[in-house]
Order: structure tokens, then sequence, then C-alpha cells
């Protein structure tokens, strides 16, 4: 009889000749066997080494079979119960059963009947493994997998999500729309580690990042001799993502004869690498993304009408910043705890002048550029405050930002005189494209001096000149 592989098995039992007949037989068929000749000996053989099934006599010297049991359930021995006995009774075997064991058999028995009890038991084994694999699983997706790296609380933002979730357990395209720096490569991932892909590659591609020349040797690969320098064989990034799932940002990038391509892929599941003469099947997943309107694109005639129809089979939405303001503040109070740390500076906080400026800001660059505008002011930041002199310049301007704001965070008038100096700067930079002399007329101060209150007040002329 063929059964489960990996079944290791205890005997107890005090009569030998039953101890080396059963050993030996289950050993024929592949069984690894280890033997004890009583309950007690049976219980520290069970405690050092971990069993799938156990075969335990009732009647036996020292500890017998149910003292046995009773043992085993304090001492957490997950290994599957059989009791053998030639006096079983029904109430001895209803005992037995309540105390933990999986059945009971009669003595003397055919060597097909044990071996059936066996084949079930190590089938109820695997059952308990895999459902601890699970609860394991199950636990690391809550501790940092999934979309626990995508902050907000925002209904807009949790709609999404929710139905990220509802989709990710089930294989099939997906297309991630919203501006640039919302997050739609985090979404991406959080569905690959919820599906059941999770074990496999996550493999992402910026299809407007690579030059078009190179697209279709990166997608599909190729074989040795395909082109000039190609000296070995190699795969491409359908193959790469074997099991796991392929993440296409930027999709709407992509030339529109790599997208003939890329439709008969995802149609047929299957590649071809550039120099061979067959087709390779592929098990992959592909998840899409663009900052692109699709629909227009196709309008446009710059995007396959059929392939916009094969990757939008569920479009998942991420809302922008500006449409989430109260996701505002708590994405602050995240980027300032993890990016404090990371830069070693020590950050007291924002004074309630520069949080009214991060709410009332549109985020042209979403997610990405409060990260980036947040790392900007900590490194501004006076004793560990982060205040509206610490912004980049162009969110006070983008706001209009009035004077007593911009002084909220101080009583000093030598701290006042700097946050006031630095505005007035950067407002005559601003009207004044960048002009320095122009810039030191309108403020009414020499040349030399405007150049060293720049330096002095660390003005950022690059960002202030991209504004």
């Amino acid at each position: 009889m063929e059964h489960l592989p990996t079944n290791n098995i205890l005997i107890i039992d005090d009569e030998v000749n039953m101890l080396d007949m059963l050993s030996a037989t289950l050993r024929r068929e592949g069984y690894e066997i280890a033997t004890a000749v009583n309950g007690r000996q049976g219980i520290e053989c069970a405690s050092e080494k971990s069993f799938d099934c156990i075969l335990c006599d009732l009647k036996m010297p020292v500890m017998d079979g149910l003292q046995f049991l009773e043992e085993a359930k304090l001492r957490k021995i997950e290994a599957t119960i059989i009791m053998m006995s030639a006096f079983a009774t029904v109430d001895t075997a209803v005992r037995a059963m309540k105390c933990g064991a999986y059945d009971v058999i009669t003595k003397p028995f055919k060597i097909d009947e044990i071996l059936c009890i066996l084949e079930k038991a190590a089938e109820r084994m695997q059952l308990k493994k895999e459902n601890r694999r699970l609860r394991h699983t199950i636990l690391e997706m809550e501790k940092g997998r999934g979309f626990t790296a995508i902050i907000g609380e925002s209904r807009a933002l949790q709609d999404v999500l929710d139905l990220a979730r509802r989709v990710a357990g089930h294989d099939t395209t997906v297309l991630i729309t919203g501006e640039s720096g919302t997050g739609k490569e985090l979404v991406a991932r959080g569905i690959h580690q919820l599906s059941s892909r999770s074990g496999g590659p996550f493999v992402s591609i910026n299809c407007g990042a690579i030059p078009a020349n190179l697209l279709e040797s990166e997608f599909f690969g190729y074989m040795k001799g395909a082109f000039t320098g190609a000296d070995s064989d190699r795969k491409g990034l359908f193959e790469a993502a074997a099991g796991g799932t392929l993440f296409l940002d930027e999709i709407g990038e992509l030339p529109l004869g790599l997208q003939v391509k890329l439709l008969r892929v995802l149609q047929e599941r299957e590649v071809r690498p550039l120099g061979a003469s067959k087709s390779r099947k592929i098990n992959v997943r592909v998840l899409a993304a663009t900052a692109k309107n699709l629909a227009d694109e196709v309008g446009r005639g710059h995007f396959r009408q059929d392939l916009f129809f094969r990757i939008n089979v569920v479009e998942l939405k991420i809302p922008p910043l500006r449409e989430r303001p109260g996701d505002i503040p708590i994405l602050v109070n995240s980027f300032i705890a993890t990016e404090s740390a990371r830069m070693n500076i020590p950050i007291k906080g924002l004074v309630p002048g520069a949080l009214a400026l991060l709410c009332r800001y549109s985020w042209p660059g979403n997610v990405r550029e409060l990260k980036n505008v947040l790392e900007h002011a900590m490194i501004y930041a006076e004793n560990g405050w982060v205040s509206p002199g610490s912004l980049p310049g162009h969110i006070c301007r983008a706001v209009g930002q009035p004077a007593e704001n911009l002084l909220s965070a101080t009583c000093s008038i030598k701290e006042g005189k700097v946050v006031l100096e630095r505005y007035l700067i950067e407002k005559a930079l601003t009207k004044t494209n960048g002009n320095k002399s122009q810039a030191a007329d309108l403020l009414e101060i020499s040349y030399p001096s405007l150049l060293s209150k720049i330096k002095e007040y660390r003005i950022d002329l690059d960002r202030r000149e991209g504004s």
C-alpha cells in the first residue's frame, strides 16, 4: 500500500514479539520506526523527537496507555496517537478517545488494517501541518505584509484597498491607475503578498525606463547568438517571474510594436526568446500600472484597444493625496518617525503652522513629494521642531503663507528675524525668476549681502527655480 511520505512512527509495546514484528513490517513499508517498551520510555522518546504517529499498547507496566495519553497531552505532544489492545472494551475505547487517541485497534490485527489506519493518520497529520503553515502565513502578513506599508485611513483609500484584498486571491490581471507618487507599486506588492503566489518572485519593471530597442529582449529573453553581444542564454522578465508576479509599471509607455507581442503573451501564456525556435509556457500573474489615462491613449492611437481590454480586467484607481487631506497628518507622523531615525536627526514634531501648511498644499507629487518635503524640513529644523520656515519655499509660496503663521513657532525676535528674512528673500527671487541682482534691489540690500544671506539661510535655489 502506498502511504504519505515522511511518516516517522513510535511504537510502544511491552510484548517484544509484537514490537519486533510490527517494527520490521512497517520498516519494509518505508516508515521510519522508533520503539519503546513502556509508556514512561515512550513519553521521554516522544518529548525528545517529533513523531507523526504513535502506536501505543493500552496495557503496559510502569505507565499504561491511558496514563501515556494524559502525559502526552500535558507535554503537548502533537503526534497522532493510535491505541492497541487485546482487552479493549467499548468503555476503554471511549476513555482513550476522550484522552486524545485518534483510534483504538484490537489485537490481533491484520497488517493491512494497521496500514489503512496509518494512511488516514498521515492525512490527518498533513492537514494539521498545513493549518499551522497557514496560521503562520497569516501572522506574518499581519506583522508587515499585504497593505500595511500603505498609510492612510480615508474612506477613498480604504475602498481601493478593500477591492485589492478581494482581487488578490484571484489569479487575474489588474490595472492600477493613479497619479505619479500615489503608491501604485506598493499596492501591486500588497496584492502579490496576499495572493497564492506570495512564495514566488515579485519582479518589477518600469516600461518607460528601458530603451525601446532593449525592451523585447528584457521581456522575453534571448538565446546565445541571437544578436551581437548575446554571449549566453538569458531569461526574460516573464520567465524570471515564474510562479510569481510580474509588475509592469508605466505600461502606457510601451511602444505599439511591443504591445502586440505582449497581448499575445497574455493570451497564449507563452513566450519565445529572441533566437529561439520554440515558445515556452509561462506561469506568471501580470499586474500593470499607469499614470496615464489609457482610454484617452487608445483614442489617440497610442495604445492598443485590445491590450487595454486585456489588462483592464479589474481597475484599482488610487486617489491622489489632495483628495484625502485627512491622511496627511498620519503620513507626516509616520514619515517623521521613520526618516528621523534613518537620518539620525532627532525631531520632536511639527509646530501647528507647519502642519497647517502641509494640509493646505495641493501635493502634485502626492505621497512621494510629501516624503521628500519632510526630509528637507528635518534637515532645516531648528531645535528639533519643524516650523514653516523649515519647509521648502515653494510650499509656503503655493499656499500663500501669512506672516503670523510663519512666526507661530517662536517668540524670539532673533529667530523671527531669520524666518522673515528667509521668506522675503525667497519671495524676491521668485518674482525676479532667480535674478539675484534684481532681487537685491527689491530687498533694498546689496548684492554681496544677498549672496551672504542665501548661503547663511541655506536657501535651495535649484528647488526654488523649479517651482
